[in-house]
């Protein structure tokens, strides 16, 4: 499939997702090698989980299908550009290129707005709306310690 139909298929089930009433206007293709291997589509509020972002659903599905943590030689088609959460899964996946449709401005239009989160991100820790407080970091860095030493453990 070309990148123009992996995309309007993103947007298809982006539409089709109103009509389901599952959640928001947003749809996600993952494909590798130009074949469909994972769709999602966001289901925030039929699952009540704030993390069900259609990115996140098709990267659980193709992870799953292919049986790797790793979606290298992998491509997404997002009906829209990636929030921070999805963009950062998106990373740590491995994906390789990203295609979205709506940019985050049109998301803000419908007050889908990511640009608080994109902000907060690049606030030092004490700026940040949410307290952050570090604590017990001696007895959690020798869990790292012991992580550092193990010798079969798988990267990631």
């Amino acid at each position: 499939m070309t990148p123009e139909e992996l995309m309007f298929r993103a947007i298809k089930l982006s539409e089709s997702n109103i009509t389901g009433n599952s959640g928001g206007p947003f749809g996600a293709v993952i494909s590798q090698n130009g074949e469909i291997v994972a769709e999602g589509v966001n289901m925030v509020t039929s699952l009540n989980d704030p993390t069900a972002h259609a990115e996140i659903q098709a990267i659980r599905l193709a992870c799953e299908r292919l049986n790797t943590f790793k979606l290298e030689g992998c491509e997404i088609y997002t009906s829209c550009e990636p929030c921070p959460m999805c963009l950062s899964a998106i990373h740590w996946a491995r994906i390789e290129k990203i295609y979205y449709a709506n940019s985050r401005k049109d998301a803000a239009a419908l007050n889908f707005d990511d640009e608080f989160l994109y902000n907060e991100i690049g606030k030092k820790l004490h700026e940040r709306k949410i307290p952050m407080i570090r604590i017990l970091e001696n007895e959690a860095l020798k869990v790292f310690k012991t992580w550092e030493d193990k010798e079969d453990k798988l990267h990631y």
